[in-house]
């Protein structure tokens, strides 16, 4: 079996964010939803849990990162071409997101990021396969 991933994040507004990363084409699990958390799928083994504060509070007894002021991660996810990558961060900013930097080409990798609702920070990138470098080791 393969391993799957789930990332956490908080939400101060789960319905916006549901909102929000429906329009970037994501779908959610009704079976790990309610009025706390819902599991959105990005992949057979990626699912991101996105969980309201006060219900991500009770997981941690540390202190939440307001992800506007402090990165607390950065999530990176591949895409199919740079064209993807840029209609990713296009469909974003159309549902609220912000761009925190430029995207940068380095010939055999583009990325792009933006922040969601929230401030977490997304990465799409793109790799050319026939563009790797050789590793120097």
């Amino acid at each position: 079996m393969a391993t799957q991933i789930f990332v956490n994040l908080s939400v101060k507004d789960l319905n916006k964010s549901v909102e929000f990363f429906t329009k970037l084409g994501y779908t959610f699990n009704p079976q790990f939803t309610d009025e706390k958390a819902t599991c959105m799928v990005i992949s057979d083994t990626i699912y991101v849990m996105l969980l309201t504060v006060p219900f991500f509070q009770t997981f941690t007894k540390k202190e939440i990162v307001d992800a506007h002021k402090a990165i607390e991660c950065s999530i990176a996810l591949s895409a199919d071409s740079k064209e993807a990558v840029n209609e990713m961060v296009d469909k974003a900013v159309a549902a609220g997101a912000t761009v925190p930097n430029p995207a940068s080409d380095y010939g055999f990798m583009y990325q792009h990021s933006f922040e969601d609702l929230d401030g977490h920070h997304w990465e799409f990138v793109w790799m050319n396969p026939d563009g790797m470098p050789e590793h120097q080791g």
